[in-house]
């Protein structure tokens, strides 16, 4: 029953949080403003939302800030993929460490689970986002596109600016989404699956 649930998460996911492109407007607060509006990611409903000025007393630094907002929103989906699926029960077969005996079923559920993952595992993990970072992908790329397509097919105009305002939607609905689901389990001792075996999902008991 869990796995169904999951197979449907998965199967809508990619459509759940995806946000129509604001018409572009004329500026209300000058060229700044105009210019931020052409942006990606300025859609319905909020169009350009900055409640803390940065764009204004830091226009400068808006490229890096959409870079960084749109690869948070890639690991965020990544985690959310993660959790679902391991919470299924769906887990890499052998062993995720044979001089530990720990094997991948091994590892806990939920945000406990990077405990159980020795440290040298954890430094195989930073070694190996520090080589994408610097080596295989320029991390001083802030357009996000790193020439691998989408699906193996290349985009252009206006779908291209579509699917790349999805991403971003998304991006944004996975790092709220991820955040929620550790901050419910760490108020409540439990995880999204056994939230749904004791049928205290999505409504606690």
């Amino acid at each position: 029953m869990f796995k169904a649930a999951v197979l449907a998460l998965l199967a809508t996911s990619a459509t759940a949080f995806m946000g129509a492109p604001v018409a572009h407007r004329a500026a209300r607060s000058g060229a700044i403003s105009m210019v931020v509006e052409e942006e990606l990611g300025c859609t319905r409903p909020l169009g350009v939302w900055d409640p803390q000025g940065f764009i204004t007393k830091e226009p400068e630094k808006f490229a890096r800030r959409r870079a960084v907002e749109r690869k948070h929103g890639r690991i965020a989906m990544a985690a959310v993929v993660g959790l679902i699926t391991h919470e299924a029960g769906i887990e890499f077969p052998g062993y995720l460490s044979k001089t530990n005996d720990i094997k991948f079923s091994d590892v806990r559920d939920g945000i406990y689970g990077i405990l159980d993952v020795p440290p040298a595992g954890i430094a195989q993990i930073i070694i190996f986002i520090g080589l994408l970072e610097t080596v295989v992908w320029d991390g001083f790329n802030y357009s996000g596109d790193y020439g691998t397509g989408y699906f193996g097919k290349k985009l252009e105009g206006e779908e291209k600016v579509a699917k790349l305002n999805i991403e971003l939607n998304n991006g944004r609905a996975a790092m709220a989404g991820i955040l929620g689901a550790m901050a419910d389990e760490f108020i409540t001792g439990t995880t999204f699956a056994e939230k749904i075996s004791a049928g205290t999902w999505p409504i606690g008991a």
